[in-house]
């Protein structure tokens, strides 16, 4: 199951990141174009933030079926001076939960502000700052925390 887990996750996060990228594009795009919070804008906000709640809950399963965190709990004052396990054991989940939740901060007060400016606004704004923690928290292959793959197959 856990090589399952890791392709999937790591699959969902370029849908992530693809989502994050084109509601922010049309979150800009409306904002400083003035244009009205259509039916497809909402939809892409309310895709985006599907899409990484689904993520976020493949990462939870993850996280707790993985060796690496078996290890870093058990072993943890020492998993903890390794930044490898630290990255994995506390740093990532943390980020990626925090953003997460600036996502569907995001997209609750977006949906329910009255003028089409603010919902803009409100989108791009927090899914900006959900995506910067995300570029922060990703183990990308030149990161200096923690170097995985771009792309994880079975």
């Amino acid at each position: 199951m856990y090589p399952y887990l890791l392709f999937f996750h790591s699959l969902f996060r370029w849908l992530v990141l693809i989502s994050l990228l084109y509601a922010l594009f049309c979150g800009v795009r409306g904002w400083f174009g003035k244009r009205a919070f259509s039916k497809t804008d909402d939809t892409v906000r309310h895709i985006t933030a599907t899409i990484s709640h689904i993520q976020l809950t493949i990462g939870y399963v993850l996280y707790f079926n993985s060796p690496i965190i078996a290890y870093f709990r058990t072993n943890y004052h020492e998993a903890v001076k390794q930044i490898d396990f630290r990255f994995f054991g506390m740093i990532h989940i943390i980020l990626m939960t925090i953003a997460i939740f600036v996502i569907t901060i995001g997209s609750s007060v977006a949906k329910r502000k009255q003028t089409d400016a603010a919902k803009f606004q409100t989108m791009t704004l927090f899914f900006g700052i959900a995506l910067l923690i995300i570029f922060m928290a990703i183990p990308w292959p030149f990161s200096p925390l923690a170097n995985r793959p771009l792309f994880r197959s079975f």
